[in-house]
């Protein structure tokens, strides 16, 4: 296991694998803590699908036809390489061969598919950056493959189909939670567990305060919505995505595909404590 500590006056990060494992602002844990109940784990992505895709047989269509995908994608099957660390900032990575078959972790006990893969090479860096007011977490994703040119124009490939969700779980401590969009809407703890599976979609919402024993502010770009999954009291993931996956049928998922850009798709999540 590789491990990364970074420290800035009353912060501090432990990350495990590229995994955010701990944030802790004046001793106050704003992260899930593995072996909680709820979920294993405490962060993770969902790339290049987000959602299930059992009712599809694992099938998704790209322009390159159909490819083996999982729930949420097969990247979080492909291990991180640390490329880069220092007191305040840690740069992850992960690299894709375009056909690779990658083996599916919940294969067979909670899936038919063995084997999982992708008909592009991609690049997906995650990034660690502490600063006085908070925590920033950094996504880019690339590809080398791009479409010849004057493809697009002419109705052949496009670019790299995608979707990207960051998965982080944050701890709660209070009875009564609350989170709170910069439109003034208020969802509840019993609002988000009534959604069960389908996770509870905030619509065209970039930035959002999570009210609990303290408040946490959320703030996003390039994602267009967030979703929120909980199944337990103590815990809520409140994740930023560029598609609600729900919104189509499971054999329709490839509507919700966005492209790479000609050099790096960005992304980020800005996660500050309020008080």
């Amino acid at each position: 296991m590789s491990i990364t500590h970074l420290q800035l006056g009353c912060q501090s990060v432990r990350i495990e694998d590229g995994e955010l494992v701990s944030y802790l602002v004046e001793g106050y844990q704003v992260i899930h803590q593995k072996g909680a109940p709820g979920w294993r784990s405490s962060d993770t992505e969902m790339f290049p699908v987000i959602g299930p895709t059992a009712a599809a047989d694992f099938q998704v269509q790209t322009p390159r036809g159909p490819a083996t995908q999982d729930q949420h994608g097969l990247l979080r099957e492909l291990d991180y390489v640390r490329l880069e660390q220092s007191d305040i900032n840690a740069v992850f990575e992960k690299i894709y061969i375009a056909g690779t078959p990658v083996q599916n972790s919940k294969f067979p006990s909670k899936s038919t598919a063995e084997f999982l893969n992708w008909p592009y090479d991609f690049r997906f860096r995650k990034t660690y950056g502490l600063d006085a007011d908070g925590l920033t977490v950094s996504f880019g994703v690339s590809s080398d493959e791009k479409p010849a040119h004057g493809a697009m124009a002419s109705g052949g490939e496009s670019a790299m189909p995608y979707m990207l969700g960051y998965h982080p779980a944050f701890q709660l401590k209070s009875s009564r939670p609350t989170i709170e969009t910069s439109a003034g809407k208020v969802i509840t703890l019993a609002d988000v567990l009534a959604v069960g599976s389908r996770a509870f979609q905030l619509e065209n919402c970039t930035t959002l305060n999570l009210h609990d024993e303290k408040s946490i502010s959320l703030k996003s770009s390039g994602f267009r919505h967030f979703m929120c999954w909980t199944e337990v009291p103590n815990m809520i993931c409140i994740e930023p995505i560029t598609f609600y996956p729900y919104a189509v049928a499971q054999d329709k998922l490839h509507e919700g595909f966005d492209t790479v850009d000609e050099e790096e798709s960005t992304f980020t999540l800005r996660i500050v404590l309020l008080d």
